[in-house]
């Protein structure tokens, strides 16, 4: 009985280690991260079986290698393939080959690049790269950087900044002067309060001193934007360039890796087999113990490949998931912006009422700490709020390359399942509308700080037209999206509409009008047109807003059925532009208040060309020696219709819809600030 149920055991547990995934194999599927190059290559071509040539030969064709350094070139011409693999300088040997062998399959799967001609990728303890190119080794290779980052509170972060900076470039020039078999450092220093700092960098040998030493400093570089914050400090970074890797963190991280071994070769069949000899009880004993030890063995393997086989699938869901959203290149340039939703939750003590600022067209805005005791402002979208991927997306890329004072800064994002959540540096004074429409707040409104409100809008939007790399067309400027800080310096948000442009481009045709009641230019109602010239109309409405206080939709002066805009040209024109003026304002400056309304109606003509740009309005606004042009009737200058009575014709004109992020209703037009509404014609 017991020679009839060994075999069978064995047997058993034969099928099972052959349909489970290799144990070793399974400790690099966590690949990190990859970067694929732009040219393609075709299946079945001679580069793809160079390819596989290089790639399979890596670590096979080098065995006297220890140095954790690979390197290898087949083919000629546009077929030549060239690839460089880097361990990491604490890896062991066996490690190195299995890391690197995993890399290798991992890179060029169809989740990460299945068939481009230069690739990328980076994994615990090792980076892997091909190109087609001809001058590949001895080149610090144009690789997208890419960096993960902890943090924790610090009571000193200059006096950690210091010794990690001190520490790194010791380590720097320790690396770059390594020999051509390994260009690697690493080290432990201390900051306050008696604690430990360890660093390790290190190159691609083939790098000269000055290369490694770039590629370093390059890397370095990225410090101040990825990793020191302010009142707090990272516990742990690792950057990856293309040929260096740096590497810190308040815990010992290298030296420690272990040494998997590589599995044993194929056994040769034997053909001469002879009968098998009946083992003796003992024999047997022993058979069944290591039969038992093995299945013990499988058991664990098993379980380890399927929890890494999760792991492995979890990451590549959230890859898709971004990838549904954002382009591969947008995913490597955001990837330090992303927040977890737990990290969120516990910023916001899970979305509580008691932490909630408002609600918008967008969805309900929260205050939250973070970690650091950095406060923040989250906006949570809503799926019913009629804005959806495309505003989301919009504001994350645009905000990302922005900085200016009077632009709200964008912090981060959150993408987790259907959760759709930006983060904001949180702004004490909300937004501009809940000051000067308000009977009571406007009192406090003197003509100072709204005559240093409209300077600071409009330096913001000069920067989004002339001032940044990029150049945006905002498209919702209103009071609504005016935040203003515990100093009344107003910071311009809410870009989800916002349109980038060519730098040498005038205007543009939008597919369909978006935008805020009362605030959009009669060109691009009337025929879809859309520039920098539309901002300025906005921003004219804007300025007449701020020295009436009342709303462009809800404009009323004692039984004057006139629009805020009719109003305010007839008065000018009349030398009585003094009745504009919010009641509030009699001790303000008369010579001030007039400019302004005088620039306001420049910036709401009708034809967009008899508008100032905003360089001009920043130099009108900033001295008094240059001379205004009278200004001509604006648009909607009518005697017989009210400003929402337009705009519904123009919906039935252009066929369109405009979106408002107002709410109640005239007209059928929602107008009282809280939903966001669909305008459709009669």
């Amino acid at each position: 009985m017991e020679s009839t149920n060994v075999p069978l055991l064995i047997l058993t547990l034969t099928i099972l280690t052959l349909s489970i995934p290799n144990p070793v194999t399974a400790q690099f599927n966590s690949f990190l991260y990859f970067s694929c190059g732009d040219s393609t290559y075709t299946p079945n071509s001679l580069y793809k079986s160079n390819l596989n040539t290089v790639l399979n030969s890596l670590t096979t064709t080098n065995t006297q290698n220890t140095n954790g350094f690979y390197h290898t070139t087949t083919g000629t011409g546009p077929d030549r393939v060239t690839s460089l693999a880097l361990c990491r300088g604490d890896v062991p040997v066996n490690t190195c080959r299995l890391c690197i062998q995993a890399s290798a399959t991992s890179l060029i799967s169809t989740d990460n690049c299945p068939n481009q001609k230069q690739a990328f990728g980076y994994s615990d303890y090792c980076s892997i790269f091909f190109s087609n190119g001809s001058d590949v080794y001895g080149k610090v290779q144009d690789v997208q950087p890419w960096d993960v980052t902890n943090s924790v509170p610090v009571p000193n972060p200059n006096g950690f900044n210091e010794s990690l900076y001190s520490l790194m470039s010791s380590l720097k020039v320790r690396a770059a002067s390594g020999n051509s078999s390994l260009k690697y450092a690493t080290g432990k220093g201390g900051f306050s309060g008696g604690r430990s700092l360890y660093g390790l960098v290190q190159c691609t040998p083939d790098l000269s001193k000055g290369d490694c030493m770039g590629c370093i400093q390059d890397a370095f570089d990225q410090f101040p934007v990825c990793c020191v914050k302010p009142n707090s400090m990272l516990s742990g970074v690792n950057l990856v360039q293309g040929s260096c890797f740096v590497q810190y963190q308040i815990s010992s991280f290298f030296g420690n890796v272990p040494d998997f071994p590589m599995p044993p070769p194929p056994k040769p069949q034997n053909t001469n087999a002879t009968p098998p000899v009946r083992k003796s009880k003992k024999s047997r004993i022993g058979t069944i113990i290591g039969a038992i030890s093995m299945a013990i063995g499988v058991l664990t393997v098993l379980v380890i490949g399927v929890v890494c086989k999760r792991i492995l699938s979890r990451r590549r869901r959230l890859r898709k998931s971004w990838m549904g959203k954002f382009t591969k290149d947008e995913v490597e340039a955001l990837q330090s912006l992303q927040f977890g939703l737990g990290t969120i939750k516990n910023a916001t003590n899970n979305f509580s009422d008691d932490n909630k600022l408002g609600q918008g067209g967008f969805g309900p805005v929260y205050k939250g700490v973070l970690s650091d005791g950095q406060e923040i402002a989250v906006k949570r979208l809503l799926r019913t709020s009629g804005q959806g991927d495309a505003e989301f997306k919009n504001e994350i890329l645009i905000l990302a390359k922005l900085l200016h004072k009077n632009l709200v800064k964008l912090l981060g994002f959150c993408l987790h399942g259907k959760e759709m959540i930006l983060i904001y540096e949180f702004v004490a004074n909300t937004s501009l509308d809940n000051f000067i429409f308000d009977p009571v707040s406007r009192q406090a409104m003197e003509w100072a700080t709204r005559y240093k409100i409209i300077n600071g809008i409009a330096r913001g939007i000069l920067y989004l037209h002339d001032g940044s790399r990029l150049k945006i067309i905002h498209r919702d400027l209103k009071a609504g999206n005016v935040l203003l800080d515990e100093d009344f310096c107003p910071k311009i948000a809410d870009f989800g509409l916002a349109r980038l442009v060519n730098i040498d481009q005038t205007q543009t045709v939008a597919s369909k009008i978006v935008g805020t009641l009362g605030y959009i230019s009669p060109e691009y109602a009337t025929q879809n047109q859309v520039s920098v010239k539309s901002d300025v109309y906005s921003f004219g409405v804007l300025v007449l807003e701020i020295v009436s206080g009342q709303k462009i939709t809800s404009f009323h002066y004692e039984e004057n059925q006139e629009n805020l805009l009719t109003f305010a040209w007839r008065n000018w024109n009349e030398d009585t532009a003094r009745n504009l003026v919010d009641p509030v304002l009699l001790a303000g400056s008369s010579t001030e208040i007039l400019r302004c309304i005088h620039i306001g109606l420049l910036c709401v003509q009708d034809c967009p060309t008899d508008r100032p740009t905003m360089s001009e309005v920043d130099v009108m606004l900033s001295t008094n020696s240059v001379t205004l042009e009278a200004p001509l009737p604006p648009a909607f200058c009518t005697d017989s219709q009210s400003l929402p009575n337009m705009l519904l014709e123009w919906s039935t004109t252009t066929k369109s819809s405009i979106r408002s992020s107002e709410g109640g209703s005239v007209n059928g037009v929602s107008i009282n600030g809280v939903s966001i509404t669909q305008l459709h014609p009669r």
